[in-house]
């Protein structure tokens, strides 16, 4: 079974950006992973904290629900590292995990955050995060012995929420038209950040518009991506 990997800094964060490409590979047999560092609960759970007698262990349990139901509506699995938030707070044992997740899944691509983002740094120290375990995955002398198939993975970064002070350029958009119900359905789980829903509505669609024009292929919903590394060819067509 083809495999697909994603690292998110927060619960939203794989919703609004990779729910698309998470529900497509899962329609299409692949088995999808969600590795969420964190649940989001100090900066990224808004209205939670707005609710009376809201404290960091209910509005944690909150997200954790929403980040598990939009999973499964889009088809995916996911595991939580609890890293906290604001900022996220990695130890030596999540990067072992985060190794021992590569060898054992394979994946055939992985999907993270952009490398730059000045208004939250949770995402570029979750990308960072990403790309340094996929690289030590590959290393036979950490945790010698250990009986695994691994390649590491071509790397597709996500759209940030502002892209233009990310000095973000994305050159893959995904259509995403035949499971955009399915998306925006784990948009409206995200009780906690409702505020977002239509921005990211009208994301998808200024993508969708832009991948028409720039293919002629009919599509109304989109997603764009950013390859980390060059893709092997042999030929241009």
């Amino acid at each position: 079974m083809k495999t697909g990997l994603v690292v998110t800094a927060h619960p939203g964060d794989f919703v609004w950006r990779a729910g698309g490409a998470i529900a497509l590979h899962a329609k299409k047999g692949y088995r999808m992973k969600i590795v969420c560092m964190s649940f989001g609960e100090r900066g990224e759970s808004q209205f939670a904290w707005k609710e009376k007698g809201a404290t960091l262990e209910s509005v944690k349990a909150g997200r954790k629900d929403e980040a598990e139901r939009a999973a499964k509506l889009l088809g995916a699995e996911i595991e939580f590292f609890d890293c906290g938030d604001y900022p996220l707070k990695l130890t030596e044992a999540h990067f072992d995990r985060m190794v021992d997740i590569y060898r054992e899944l394979n994946p055939s691509f992985v999907l993270t955050h952009a490398l730059e983002d000045p208004y939250n740094f949770d995402h570029p120290n979750a990308a960072h995060f990403a790309q340094e375990t996929r690289v030590v995955a590959q290393a036979m002398g950490h945790k010698p012995g250990a009986q695994y198939k691994y390649s590491a993975p071509p790397v597709f970064l996500f759209e940030p929420h502002q892209p233009e002070q990310c000095n973000y350029k994305p050159d893959l958009l995904l259509k995403i038209d035949e499971v955009w119900t399915q998306k925006y359905e784990a948009f409206q789980i995200l009780a906690a950040q409702k505020h977002l829903w239509g921005y990211y509505e009208r994301v998808a669609l200024n993508r969708g518009i832009q991948g028409s024009r720039n293919t002629g292929v009919p599509m109304t919903y989109g997603e764009a991506y950013q390859r980390l590394f060059p893709t092997v060819a042999e030929e241009l067509a």
